[in-house]
């Protein structure tokens, strides 16, 4: 068994969830936040059969999507005490991490 760790833009957590509830996969839903923007974020925990590792893998590429978003300059450095102007970044998509399990119960 695997589990994966699947860190999501919250504007897509949603979507995520949905497909994966509608295509029989449970999941965990915890509220996380990135270090780099302080911006929202959904961890999905997974607990997958090897076999359908790569199923889930898709369902959650499928419903993540990359957008681009202006944060302010200052922002992107840690440093607020003055006002700059805006930087394009590229949020969302998904981050996944996948980790063997020695054990699982449901009790």
């Amino acid at each position: 068994m695997k589990l994966i760790f699947a860190i999501i833009n919250n504007d897509d957590s949603h979507a995520v969830q949905s497909a994966l509830t509608k295509n029989g996969f449970q999941a965990t839903k915890l509220a996380s936040s990135g270090g780099f923007l302080m911006a929202g974020n959904t961890t999905f925990m997974i607990a997958s059969e090897d076999d359908k590792l790569d199923e889930i893998i898709e369902i959650i590429k499928e419903h993540s999507h990359k957008r681009q978003q202006f944060v302010p300059n200052s922002s992107a450095f840690g440093q607020s005490s003055y006002t700059s102007f805006p930087v394009e970044v590229t949020v969302g998509g998904a981050t996944v991490f996948v980790t063997n399990i020695e054990r699982f119960e449901k009790v």
